[in-house]
């Protein structure tokens, strides 16, 4: 059975020939069947010379993958939430699907610094002399005797 092509949200698409299959034995779900049958599955994408990112997208892809990328430019994804091999697959492949978009997607724009307004930093001073007063008073009381 062939792996087909990973179409992607934006009308992309993954080369079938970038993606294996292994199917592994589960620990999750499945009781006594699970050590019987093969029903996880291991999804590896070649990311490195897929064809499908510039090197800013493919470095990015590779920090999202956090330990799920290789040193040879690998991703792994690991299922093993289901019972059976075909939802497990399905499963992979989604979750290869989402962690590519936001790879492919671009960089949020930089953050904007901004000055706090006068009446913000009027308020925290006097704010802050309030508590001062307040600490002040805490004092040993004087005796009028």
């Amino acid at each position: 059975m062939g792996v087909d092509p990973l179409r992607l949200g934006n009308g992309r698409e993954v080369p079938a020939w970038t993606l294996t299959e292994a199917f592994v034995q589960s620990a999750g779900p499945g009781g006594q069947n699970v050590n019987k049958v093969a029903t996880a599955v291991q999804l590896r994408f070649q990311a490195k010379g897929s064809g499908v990112f510039t090197d800013s997208q493919y470095a990015r892809l590779m920090r999202l993958a956090g330990k799920r990328g290789t040193k040879a430019g690998e991703v792994v994804i690991e299922a093993s939430r289901y019972r059976t091999q075909e939802r497990n697959r399905q499963d992979a492949r989604d979750r290869l699907a989402a962690l590519i978009e936001k790879a492919l997607a671009p960089p949020p724009p930089p953050r904007k610094r901004t000055r706090p307004t006068r009446g913000s930093v009027e308020r925290r001073l006097k704010a802050k002399a309030g508590r001062g007063q307040i600490k002040k008073l805490r004092g040993p009381v004087e005796d009028d005797q």
